[in-house]
């Protein structure tokens, strides 16, 4: 039993938990039946049913035509290039078609003159059985209508001769409903009759193939195109009217094209040419719709057509702008020509074409070969300037635009906070990125962010790769060519050397992040959800943080190549001998005398390098004084951890002849306490320096207790290890001398000289 029919028998909700289980295929069976009619179908459900049924069931009938519409868009989706190929064939058999039946008219005419022929020699054999006045009214009678068909062909010919097109086709229509009456009536004779409708399908074909040509004309307006097709369609050949249609919009398009090239350069022909492009394109598809509507076969050749167009634009383009500046590296010029063509190719999407993949599938390549060559410009250009740069860090000589301020003081203060402080090429370096990051910023839709990121890591890479090799120490400033020149210009002193440290970490901590920000799709917003927008982000922070990190490790490869360099001119000398060495702790228990207490003099240079970078670092890292205490921090490693891990040393130290004494333990105690207590002030001993501290001096007292001695007996407390490291650090910094010392006589301090701690401190200052 059909539940619909019960009416009111039926209550809403169950109705609804009705239709609810069945599925589209099964709703839609009933309409799908060859005897479907709309009225007994509503009458049959609404005959019993109150208002609010009614109401209910129209609300149902809505969901289901929208249901039905979304089916049918998707088949059409899923079935798009069949849909397409079985379109045109539909076309194409239509002309054929029409084609036939033009041959079926004129055969039909021929065998209907040969049998009138015959049935005019019968009349005559017969004719004496008629009267005189039968067949003088007879003739009377085909005299009539003769003339009425001579006067009909004629007043057609006049119509079409002076292009009356609407008078014309009324005047077919009159005579195609003369034909039909005459025939259900048999009111013409078959010869007359056949006259007829052959003279009305050539008087047709006669007018189709004058409209054809008026559309072909290269001054015909909107409106008489519109017209013109309009009025092919109505003579039955639509499929040819809408390829005619297509056909005049392309040959106008054409020849401005052609016009254009000639008129107009660089951004305003690429303008002037894709406005052009897209409009006629959208004018065409106003124009199908207008004439057509939505016919899924018009549709089709309509889409097919408008991607052919997209094709040869962007080849054009491709051939006459985007192709030179690819090769030229003019990233920005192709930006742009990129930005202007999908600007006007999403104006279309509202009208059902999307015809932007056809562009960034042609636009793609040429970007990114400009990328390319952008890039290795900018390595180019970053190579050349660091050649003859002085590594002396100032502000850029091109302002920044800043806000307006009412003060002296507060100009400069912004100027320092908009203004990065850096080096000559590390300004021109950040200039041509940032510029890079503006060019690619607005192409988010050919997805570049990855590439282009890739691209300038490689080029800060390089960059940085010049900064190492501008240190003095570095094995990688060889001369080229035995031409004598460096690759780069030397950093000679420690503020020169510290600037590169400066120039890296501003660079890959705050400008090129900064920069790398216009990639994000903000411009998205526009053009697609808020939560899908959201979801590309959430997707897009881990990449960045993976950037990011290792933007950090290649700044770390200059810190390393840089403390490696000054620890390496601290322990050795120029001869290549070690400095710092087992036997300046082995050689102190040979004296009877005790030594003065003082850190050993590599530690005193340590202690002095360290200060030094810190009053250079604190000038160079306004306001990223983090960077300067984990500069401070691995130079104090390397040392530490170089004598750490020194097998030479511990091998003399725990295998040598000569062992381990009382004083070279307590030398070397003094050392490390020295080192964590200096490093603990300007705060930067870490966890891990404050560790290898402390094993250096556990390593050392296993190493005494295996002589057989007690290292504790022989070690002072701690706070006097605090104590003379406190001492000399105030000694190194000419805060303290020996007069203003107070001394405990019973301490251990006591053994150290007026004289001694004078010429200690004369020695390390110097």
């Amino acid at each position: 039993m059909d539940t619909l029919s019960r009416g009111s028998s039926i209550g809403d909700q169950d109705w609804s938990e009705h239709e609810g289980n069945l599925t589209l295929s099964d709703r839609l069976k009933v309409f799908k039946s060859s005897n479907f009619n709309p009225g007994d179908y509503v009458t049959s459900k609404c005959h019993t049913m109150n208002e609010k049924e009614i109401r209910h069931l129209c609300a149902y009938l809505v969901d289901l035509k929208r249901a039905s519409a979304e089916e049918m868009r998707k088949s059409v989706l899923a079935n798009y290039s069949a849909f397409i190929r079985t379109s045109k064939e539909i076309s194409d058999l239509e002309g054929e078609l029409l084609s036939m039946r033009n041959l079926l008219s004129t055969q039909a005419a021929l065998v209907h003159g040969l049998a009138e022929g015959v049935r005019i020699e019968s009349l005559t054999a017969g004719a004496e059985d008629s009267t005189i006045e039968d067949i003088f009214d007879e003739n009377r009678a085909l005299s009539k209508i003769e003339n009425w068909l001579v006067e009909f062909l004629d007043k057609l010919e006049v119509l079409l001769a002076e292009k009356r097109v609407e008078e014309a086709m009324a005047t077919l229509d009159e005579g195609e409903n003369i034909a039909e009456e005459a025939t259900d009536r048999k009111t013409l004779g078959p010869t007359v009759l056949l006259s007829l409708r052959t003279s009305i399908t050539e008087q047709r074909q006669k007018l189709a193939d004058q409209l054809a040509e008026t559309t072909c004309q290269p001054s015909i307006r909107a409106v008489e195109l519109r017209s013109a097709v309009l009025a092919l369609k109505k003579l039955g050949d639509g499929a040819r009217a809408h390829t005619l249609l297509l056909n005049s919009h392309q040959e106008k398009l054409q020849r401005n094209m052609q016009s254009l090239r000639s008129t107009l350069y660089g951004g305003a022909y690429t303008a002037t040419l894709s406005q052009l492009a897209f409009s006629t394109i959208a004018q065409a598809a106003s124009d199908s719709l207008t004439v057509f509507g939505d016919e899924p076969a018009y549709a089709s050749e309509l889409v097919t057509w408008a991607v052919r167009q997209t094709e040869a634009f962007a080849l054009l383009l491709k051939k006459h702008v985007l192709a030179s500046s690819a090769a030229s590296g003019g990233l920005r010029i192709a930006s742009e020509c990129v930005h202007v063509c999908l600007c006007h190719c999403y104006l279309l999407e509202a009208r059902g074409l999307s015809l932007s993949p056809v562009l960034l599938r042609h636009f793609r390549p040429c970007v990114e070969q400009a990328m390319s060559t952008n890039l290795k410009r900018i390595e180019q250009s970053s190579a050349a300037l660091a050649a003859a740069d002085d590594w002396l860090l100032a502000y850029s000589q091109v302002g920044t635009r800043l806000p307006n301020v009412s003060s002296s003081a507060s100009l400069s203060n912004l100027t320092t906070s908009y203004q990065p402080k850096l080096s000559s090429s590390a300004h021109k370096f950040n200039t041509m990125v940032q510029e890079f990051f503006e060019d690619v910023g607005p192409l988010d839709c050919l997805q570049l962010d990855g590439p282009a990121l890739e691209g300038i890591l490689q080029v800060f890479n390089s960059y940085v790769n010049l900064l190492i090799n501008a240190l003095p120490g570095s094995i990688e400033n060889e001369n080229l060519e035995g031409s004598g020149n460096k690759i780069v210009r030397m950093a000679e002193n420690e503020a020169q050397q510290i600037a590169l440290l400066a120039n890296a970490s501003l660079l890959a901590d705050e400008l090129i992040p900064r920069a790398a920000m216009k990639l994000l799709p903000l411009q998205l917003t526009n053009r697609g959800d808020e939560s899908s927008r959201r979801g590309s982000d959430r997707h897009r922070v881990p990449e960045q943080r993976e950037w990011k990190r290792r933007l950090q490790r290649i700044v770390d490869r200059l810190r390393d190549s840089f403390c490696r360099q000054h620890v390496l001119e601290l322990i050795f000398t120029e001869d290549g001998d070690a400095r710092l060495n087992a036997f300046m702790y082995l050689n102190m228990d040979g004296n009877a005398e005790e030594p003065e207490w003082f850190p050993s003099p590599v530690f005193q240079e340590l202690f002095a390098k360290l200060t030094r970078m810190a009053s250079i670092s604190t000038d160079m890292f306004v306001g990223r004084e983090r960077f300067a205490t984990i500069l401070l921090m691995r130079l104090t490693e390397t040392v530490i951890l170089w004598l750490s891990d020194d097998q030479s040393f511990w091998e003399e130290v725990e295998q040598g002849q000569a062992p381990l004494g009382a004083f070279g333990l307590q030398q070397l105690y003094l050392d490390m306490e020295f080192v964590i207590l200096f490093s603990s002030q300007g705060r930067y001993l870490s966890r891990n320096l404050h560790q290898v501290i402390k094993n250096i001096i556990a390593r050392a007292i296993e190493a005494v207790a295996a002589t057989g001695v007690d290292p504790y007996s022989v070690l002072p407390e701690d706070e006097w290890f605090a104590e003379v490291a406190q001492i000399a650090i105030k000694m190194l910094t000419g805060k303290a001398n020996f007069s203003n010392v107070d001394r405990d006589a019973t301490s251990p301090t006591a053994s150290v000289s007026a004289k001694s701690m004078s010429s200690v401190h004369s020695h390390g200052s110097n």
